[in-house]
């Protein structure tokens, strides 16, 4: 069945980006567990940013589960992405990756590349970027399946990434990597970008999608913009899809009916695949 997940984000300097709760851990998971959650969805500074053992604690008390962590604070706080010309600044990257992986593993919780996959820069080709990024996940993917989770690759739309832009470009990048353990991220944000049709996309990347972040066109919580999330819902269990669909989303407007808006949508489109 399709489970439903929300984000929370513990980074107060990106405060006004795509996540529904804030700051405070604790409470976030209670409001996530009154609004209906299944789980939750975590970005973080780093990887030492919450105890492990804590969250575990905290997850338990409210029934939740822990669907993905996010690595983008390596992009956004720290510079760092997996196609930089520069060495140093790519192994940091996938040592930041790594660690988030080890994270996440603790709980269950495959991590999610999106914005640490990076975009072109000066003097680096496309082949080449895209070279250093297929062998990155390679070496992420293989450390992900070692500890029993995916990795989890996010295409993204062309404001954000020249590299791969697509479900199309995204299955044809990890089925290069001639192994099964990196999957996509079906996100309706930046398919509705770039996709001509969201729907179909999903239907010809089938079961290489492992996880969606269910989202309207503007960002705002599903259900507010002009996607068909009906054909969404169809199109999700006709290829099989089990996993989480997750609330990547602007608080819009206010966190609190941001999630009560999500889980009205997600009750309508995507819970009918229960049972």
């Amino acid at each position: 069945m399709i489970r439903s997940s929300v984000t929370i984000s513990l980074v107060p300097s990106l405060w006004g980006g795509p996540w529904i709760y804030w700051d405070d851990l604790e409470i976030s998971l209670a409001k996530a567990k009154a609004a209906g959650f299944d789980a939750v969805e975590l970005f973080t500074a780093s990887a030492d940013a919450v105890n492990p053992d804590a969250l575990s604690r905290l997850l338990a008390q409210q029934g939740l589960e822990l669907a993905a962590v996010g690595t983008g604070a390596g992009r956004v706080l720290h510079g760092l992405h997996l196609t930089s010309p520069d060495g140093r600044i790519r192994r940091a990257a996938r040592d930041f990756i790594s660690a988030m992986i080890d994270f996440g593993c603790r709980l269950g919780a495959p991590a999610i590349i999106g914005s640490m996959q990076g975009r072109l820069e000066r003097g680096v080709e496309r082949a080449q970027a895209l070279e250093w990024l297929a062998e990155s996940l390679a070496v992420l993917g293989q450390e992900a399946a070692a500890h029993g989770v995916k990795l989890i690759y996010e295409p993204l739309n062309r404001y954000e990434t020249d590299l791969t832009n697509s479900l199309d470009d995204g299955v044809a990048l990890i089925e290069s990597l001639g192994r099964g353990n990196v999957c996509l991220l079906a996100d309706l944000f930046h398919m509705n970008i770039e996709e001509e049709s969201v729907a179909g996309a999903i239907r010809a990347a089938g079961e290489h999608i492992g996880y969606v972040h269910f989202v309207d066109s503007n960002r705002r919580p599903a259900g507010l913009g002009h996607l068909d999330l009906g054909e969404v819902g169809r199109a999700l269990r006709e290829v099989g899809f089990q996993g989480y669909a997750s609330a990547e989303a602007l608080p819009y407007p206010n966190p609190d009916a941001a999630a009560a808006q999500t889980m009205a949508a997600f009750k309508e489109f995507l819970a009918p695949a229960v049972g």
